[in-house]
């Protein structure tokens, strides 16, 4: 549907947050741990898409292993889904590798699922779905 957001590594989120909010000139609206990835989120908001900044909190996260190899820097790039099951689907049917087998709650309310780096031009695809809550 859209780029929902551009995933950025960073080292500490207490210094890149002001950079951040200087350089985009707003502030950051939301941070939060996704312990099952083993990091600190920090959104930013940008016309239609966002900023994440993602800060490792565990020495074997994925984010601790980006840095360690790369640096900081972009990690991933987000395309907002509909359905992110029946696009799963659709991506593993031709033939695009999925780093995990279901969907996983990720952060800012979403359903997440990445992409395998080999499959897309050496770069990691997230895509997510906003959760829906009933009552």
């Amino acid at each position: 549907m859209k780029i929902e957001h551009l995933g950025i590594a960073v080292t500490k989120l207490d210094t890149s947050i002001p950079l951040y909010e200087a350089l985009l000139n707003t502030t950051c609206y939301k941070t939060e741990t996704v312990e099952s990835e083993g990091v600190n989120t920090a959104f930013f908001k940008t016309g239609d898409s966002k900023i994440e900044l993602l800060e490792s909190v565990k020495e074997d996260s994925a984010i601790a292993k980006f840095i360690a190899k790369k640096g900081e820097g972009i990690h991933h790039i987000a395309f907002e889904v509909d359905d992110i099951e029946a696009e799963m689907k659709r991506l593993s049917n031709l033939g695009y590798v999925l780093l995990n087998d279901k969907p996983k709650k990720g952060a800012d309310n979403k359903l997440i699922c990445f992409l395998h780096p080999k499959s897309t031009n050496g770069v990691l695809i997230e895509l997510c779905m906003e959760l829906k809550y009933t009552n």
